[in-house]
């Protein structure tokens, strides 16, 4: 009968199996110590983007929320609390944007907390039901976008002080890109007409581009947390679109455009496309990165109120 494997294990087989254990150690550790690098946190995608450009491979940077998620009023579940309780840093926008995760962070108050909008001017939501409150959508700027490399950088720079280098000459890259993109805006949006240059859209979440780039706001609610529809907002709406004559009304990704259609539909004007602001798409999507994002919005916009399709 032929010998079985176990039966061929001699002293020579041991000897090998022994000298081989370091390399072995080695090969199963290999997986783990590439995961150590400290672990970042962000409260959506969009920062988690701009975050990826300054961190390069030094640092893991993951998103509470996922893609396509509603943040205003999102809802932590527990696996977001085991991913967060592992975390170096968390960065999070501020201006009353994530409301709830003072919550989901009240029982981690060791956690180093960074807030993206530290040293901007917000601008404040007109509307009476929130007036004085600030509007939280600051990166929609790609002017206000460089505040919050600058104060990614110096967190990292703090976390990491070895690799402080680094994260500043990927910063200052990074802020390249985003004074190319607010030239590129720029020189689109001075081709729409004065009399179309008002962006309607479902949420209030475009004021500091249109304060940027000279284009007037008008929406169904100031923020999605409060995305309700009252008669006065969706009156207020249609008036002031039928008054501008607007070719096109527009609304987020992370909502339902139902009504915006129906405003659509009162006025004459046309349904122009979708707006991402509060998450990215997917990879494959038309706005996977910040920088692509603020393309895309502005393509659709220009086209809407161009009559283009």
């Amino acid at each position: 009968m032929a010998p079985t494997r176990r039966q061929c294990a001699g002293p020579l087989g041991w000897l090998i199996a022994v000298l081989l254990l370091p390399a072995l150690a080695s090969c199963r550790s290999a997986g783990p110590v590439a995961q150590e690098r400290p672990l970042v946190i962000t409260t959506f995608t969009v920062l988690a983007d701009m975050a990826r450009h300054v961190a390069g491979d030094h640092l893991r940077v993951e998103s509470i929320t996922k893609l396509g998620a509603e943040i205003h009023g999102y809802e932590p579940t527990p696996s977001d609390l085991r991913r967060v309780e592992g975390a170096a840093l968390v960065l999070e926008n501020g201006l009353n944007l994530e409301r709830w995760s003072d919550r989901f962070l009240a029982g981690m108050p060791k956690l180093k907390r960074v807030t993206l909008t530290a040293g901007i001017t917000p601008l404040p939501i007109t509307e009476d039901a929130y007036r004085g409150k600030p509007n939280p959508h600051a990166w929609m700027s790609p002017r206000l976008a460089e505040i919050y490399v600058e104060n990614i950088r110096q967190a990292f720079s703090q976390l990491d002080p070895a690799n402080a280098d680094d994260y500043r000459r990927r910063a200052e890259a990074y802020r390249g890109q985003l004074r190319l993109l607010d030239q590129d805006l720029r020189r689109e949006l001075a081709t729409i007409p004065a009399s179309k240059r008002l962006l309607a859209s479902c949420e209030g979440a475009f004021s500091y581009l249109a304060h940027d780039y000279g284009l007037d706001e008008a929406y169904l609610w100031p923020v999605n947390s409060e995305s309700q529809v009252t008669p006065q907002r969706m009156a207020r709406l249609i008036a002031t679109v039928r008054r501008r004559q607007v070719p096109a009304v527009f609304c987020e990704s992370t909502v339902s455009d139902k009504v915006q259609r129906q405003v659509a539909e009162e006025t004459g004007a046309r349904f122009g496309g979708v707006f991402y602001v509060d998450s990215l798409s997917t990879p494959q999507g038309e706005a996977p990165t910040l920088l692509k994002l603020q393309r895309h919005n502005v393509r659709t916009l220009i086209q809407g109120l161009k009559g283009g399709s």
